[in-house]
């Protein structure tokens, strides 16, 4: 399974095990903020607001805190900055990785992420260098126990999607942004469990990682990413066998 499904599954799964829910409480709170400031508090009207409380109900936030976010964002509760800066770079083995944060400080976090990359053999490169490689699409994953795969091609084809593929036990589904709400709908409406449902940064091509060392690097810098305050997503485009992602994860 490629980077993009693959770090997507281990990140939810972390995420429901986390200790740490308040970290990922406060960033989808940033999340929410961001989404409210730019299109306005209405998620009926803001698909980026509808989306990112989605996300944080997802993750139980509680209701007082999901509205508080939205306020925050409106300037309701006074003026609050936070802005959103793209990082690009590679990891062990030439892999692509995308990093998007939210900060309200980026003399703060710029040193911090190159010193994330540099730590764990990977190097920051300048605007453009990987996101030529990625395309913004809506990700979902299946556990192919969850459904068979002639019905669930038939449903998500005819509720937009463009590519279902079958990986080990999964199914991957991607769509473009604009579809991605409809085809959660029509899954949700056929009571069919998903394990990952986010949009996310696509890659065209992957690169294979089969030395067991390399990929342990790899999965501890997207950690290591991942447990910064600040950031928001991190993507890659490394392909890690099943059989090394389970001894490593």
């Amino acid at each position: 399974m490629s980077g993009h499904s693959h770090w997507a599954g281990i990140k939810y799964k972390k995420a429901v095990n986390d200790a740490k829910r308040g970290k990922i409480w406060s960033k989808l709170a940033r999340m929410i903020i961001v989404a409210a400031k730019a299109g306005g508090g209405d998620p009926s009207a803001n698909l980026s607001l509808r989306y990112a409380i989605d996300k944080a109900k997802a993750a139980n936030m509680p209701k007082d805190t999901i509205e508080k976010a939205v306020k925050k964002g409106t300037g309701e509760l006074g003026p609050i900055h936070f802005e959103e800066v793209l990082y690009e770079g590679y990891g062990t083995g030439g892999v692509a990785i995308m990093v998007e944060a939210l900060t309200d400080n980026r003399n703060r976090t710029g040193p911090e992420i190159k010193k994330i990359f540099e730590k764990h053999g990977g190097s920051l490169g300048s605007s453009g260098c990987v996101a030529w490689m990625f395309s913004k699409k809506g990700l979902i994953t299946i556990n192919t126990a969850n459904t068979g795969e002639d019905e669930l091609m038939e449903i998500v084809l005819g509720a937009g999607a463009d590519d279902m593929r079958t990986t080990g036990d999964i199914y991957e589904i991607t769509c473009q942004p604009g579809a991605y709400e409809k085809l959660r709908a029509a899954l949700k409406e056929k009571d069919i469990a998903t394990e990952v449902a986010e949009i996310s940064m696509v890659p065209a091509n992957t690169v294979p990682v089969d030395d067991a060392a390399a990929a342990g690097k790899i999965i501890t810098l997207m950690n290591a990413f991942e447990d910064h305050d600040d950031v928001q997503n991190v993507y890659a485009n490394f392909d890690i066998p099943d059989e090394i992602i389970s001894r490593i994860s």
